[in-house]
């Protein structure tokens, strides 16, 4: 399977404005993560998906690929998706999301969560680390619960899963081992990743 990586990277957020472009050891957040992604070797070609012409010009000034896309998609995955839907794009059957803010992210995740795909029938893939139990009451730090097969169940900011009992010395075990971060990183074979993105919006997205 050939595979795509795109970075998506916008100027918008606002809990860290103008993060693409914060300097990370005098290079652009944006420019360390593309230099992490292309280090890693997962994929056959490497972009960044940006709306904005200060993102590309730093991207462009570093070696980086760039695709412009629309300023109005509600999420990193509709930008990618744009890019991979485009003519120059079609050829790659599967993509990897990596956030634009996961500079330091693992060799480990980015394989992983593309071998979900790529070796076995799962439509998407993604990656998660066990995490302290600190980790549960910062609202910085993106949780996941997973059921018995590895399979996502939920995503939140909020402390996940909670446990009503943690002073109980069997649920507060029980906790330990379920405090999971969720990693920035998505693996989709083509046909998942559109049909994602067409879905309705939920509620408790």
């Amino acid at each position: 399977m050939t595979t795509l990586a795109v970075i998506p990277a916008r100027l918008g957020a606002t809990r860290l404005p103008r993060k693409p472009l914060r300097l990370l050891a005098g290079l652009p957040l944006v420019i360390r993560v593309w230099q992490r992604v292309t280090e890693i070797g997962v994929a056959d070609r490497c972009v960044v998906a940006t709306d904005s012409d200060e993102v590309a010009s730093a991207a462009i000034e570093h070696g980086a690929e760039v695709v412009m896309t629309s300023s109005e998609h509600p999420s990193g995955t509709h930008r990618v998706a744009e890019v991979a839907r485009s003519e120059s794009f079609s050829r790659y059957d599967v993509i990897v999301n990596v956030q634009g803010d996961e500079p330091f992210v693992s060799r480990g995740a980015v394989l992983g969560a593309a071998a979900m795909v790529t070796d076995s029938a799962f439509p998407l893939g993604t990656a998660a680390v066990m995490a302290p139990l600190a980790t549960l009451a910062d609202p910085n730090v993106v949780k996941v619960v997973a059921a018995e097969d590895g399979r996502a169940m939920y995503f939140s900011r909020g402390p996940i899963p909670f446990l009503r009992d943690a002073g109980n010395a069997a649920d507060a075990e029980l906790q330990r081992r379920r405090v999971w971060q969720h990693i920035g990183v998505y693996a989709y074979r083509r046909d998942s990743l559109m049909r994602w993105v067409a879905l309705p919006a939920s509620p408790l997205a």
